[in-house]
């Protein structure tokens, strides 16, 4: 069963979160809080929104997806881009992750978005060879760029120069 989240899930979508830092060889940048996300999800104006997948007999949190509307200036609509998907390992292979994308595919065909993206770790082959059996394709002629830490703060400070 996959749907939305809510304020009472927030201490479930952390834990996952975590799982998924593991995961991605990264735990030590988990650092978000219950009031970050509760802020980021809930508030009156929310950055972000959240699906959470269920299992149908237990009704125990196995996986959810967090997105954000992102906006292409070339098609002249919006988007989501898919932050995080994560199914727990012992509930791979369910159809959890599939149910996650279809909804999110659902609210882009609804809404009438027309791009559904997401990034992956080039390394994370389970995960490149399920989303390309959906059809997904890797846009290799594009590379992620990140500003953070004190390069961020370096360029912000640069503007007052």
């Amino acid at each position: 069963m996959i749907r939305s989240a809510a304020v009472e899930d927030i201490p479930e979508i952390l834990a996952m979160v975590r799982e998924l830092a593991d995961y991605e060889r990264s735990i030590e940048h988990a650092k978000a809080t219950e009031e970050q996300v509760r802020g980021a999800l809930f508030d009156e104006h929310p950055a972000a929104f959240a699906l959470m997948a269920e299992d149908d007999e237990s009704g125990e949190a196995v996986g959810y997806a967090l997105w954000f509307r992102n906006f292409s200036t070339w098609t002249g609509t919006h988007g989501v881009y898919l932050e995080d998907l994560y199914v727990r390992p012992h509930a791979r292979g369910g159809g959890h992750g599939k149910a996650l994308l279809a909804a999110l595919a659902d609210i882009c065909e609804r809404r009438g978005y027309e791009r559904l993206e997401w990034s992956v770790l080039d390394w994370n082959e389970p995960s490149i060879g399920f989303y390309k059996s959906l059809g997904a394709v890797p846009m290799n002629e594009w590379t992620v760029f990140r500003l953070s830490g004190a390069p961020l703060s370096e360029l912000a400070a640069s503007r007052s120069n």
